[in-house]
């Protein structure tokens, strides 16, 4: 992962950490529920962009290093990664 990107992930979870923290609080407190869930919306929208930033990271280092690499190994290993985590699958 590039150094710039490494420190907006860091950004990025250090402010999910502390959305997730509020959220347990407002449980906590028996908050109106629409309220809660228009926070566990708010933090999931900040994963799913967390997740974008990480993916094209990684699409820009590692499976470009491996697409203008010779190994065809390594090329289908990191395009069937990629097709897996855009599917969900582990």
């Amino acid at each position: 992962m590039k150094k710039e990107t490494r420190e907006n992930v860091d950004r990025r979870l250090a402010r999910i950490e502390g959305q997730v923290k509020a959220l347990r609080r407002m449980v906590g407190e028996d908050r109106y529920c629409i309220d809660v869930a228009r926070q566990v919306q708010a933090a999931r929208a900040a994963l799913s962009s967390l997740e974008s930033i990480i993916l094209d990271d990684h699409i820009a280092t590692c499976v470009q290093h491996a697409l203008e690499g010779d190994n065809l190994s390594e090329r289908e290993a990191k395009i069937d990664e990629l097709i897996n985590v855009m599917r969900g699958k582990k």
